[in-house]
């Protein structure tokens, strides 16, 4: 918000001046991904292509929204992959975006991409020395406990809430439910299915 450039205004409470929308609708309308229509992650595709678009992107602290939200395990994976495809794919159209923008947000997004395949790498490591050696070394733990403290602070410091913090106990979901439904969205990107 500070540059202007939210990279995603949330569907259930974002809004458009009509002008503005008016003018990016087709585009909108003809959201396609490798030839074939893509109808999920329109709040992510409608927000880059506003900032293509030249305008600014904001976030209201203080906005209240209502929505639905998956009840139990399968809707929230379904959603959960939804959710990675529609990043995956506008990270790649924003990309080109950011630098025009501003320095840190390249950075920012970068990072937040770079940080889940750190994890990643780190977790596919601590299997590989738990298959080949019987044991996972104290650093490998540290290593992913330090990422996950750096993770939550610096949400808690940008947010100006300890809350954040607990975020910290997301991570096990995180390793074992998200990365492995991550890499399935990259690899499956094309799928437009609900």
């Amino acid at each position: 918000a500070r540059f202007g450039a939210v990279m995603c205004c949330c569907g259930p409470c974002a809004m458009y001046r009509r002008s503005a929308l008016t003018l990016l609708l087709d585009q909108y309308e003809a959201q396609f991904f490798r030839g074939k229509p893509s109808d999920f992650g329109e709040d992510r595709h409608l927000t880059i292509l506003m900032l293509k678009a030249g305008f600014r992107t904001e976030y209201v602290p203080d906005a209240i929204a209502a929505t639905v939200v998956p009840h139990s395990l399968g809707p929230y994976l379904r959603q959960q992959l939804r959710w990675a495809r529609s990043t995956f794919r506008d990270t790649f159209l924003a990309l080109r975006l950011l630098p025009e923008l501003d320095g840190y947000l390249t950075l920012d997004v970068i990072g937040q991409n770079l940080g889940p395949f750190l994890l990643a790498i780190s977790t596919l490591a601590a299997l590989a020395q738990l298959v080949i050696g019987g044991s996972i070394p104290w650093w490998t733990g540290l290593t992913i406990a330090a990422m996950t403290m750096v993770r939550c602070s610096v949400a808690a410091l940008r947010a100006r809430d300890l809350r954040f913090i607990g975020f910290s106990l997301h991570t096990p979901i995180n390793i074992f439910l998200l990365l492995p439904l991550k890499a399935y969205a990259l690899c499956t990107l094309s799928n437009s299915d609900w």
